[in-house]
């Protein structure tokens, strides 16, 4: 009875019919046949193409950080820096108040 020892994980287990771990292996992103996430950094493309003066004229540009929708796309996503971002929805703004960039997408 002193032998026995009983060990208790502090991992939930996974629901029957679900694979654990991403990708559907067991054992998670460090387990056994898995492999690490790694997420790159997002670098600005206005600072690595060294371009300052972002133009409400500049449509081609622009229609890269609109979504289908007509939404501006997140920093998050694009990996604009900060001060591009705010640039650059200035510009998406002019540009649709000219009417060179939709609002919203048509249905």
């Amino acid at each position: 009875m002193a032998d026995e020892t009983t060990t208790t994980s502090s991992r939930p287990e996974a629901p029957a019919g679900r694979p654990s771990g991403p990708g559907g292996r067991p054992g998670g992103p460090g387990g056994p046949g898995g492999r690490k996430f790694f997420r790159r950094k997002k670098v600005c493309k206005f600072c690595t193409e060294k371009i300052d003066a972002i133009s409400y004229r500049d449509v081609r540009l622009l229609q890269g950080f609109v979504a289908e929708r007509g939404k501006i796309v997140p920093r998050r996503l694009t990996g604009v820096c900060t001060t591009h971002q705010r640039r650059l929805s200035r510009a998406i703004k002019q540009a649709r108040n000219i009417a060179l960039l939709p609002f919203a997408a048509r249905f």
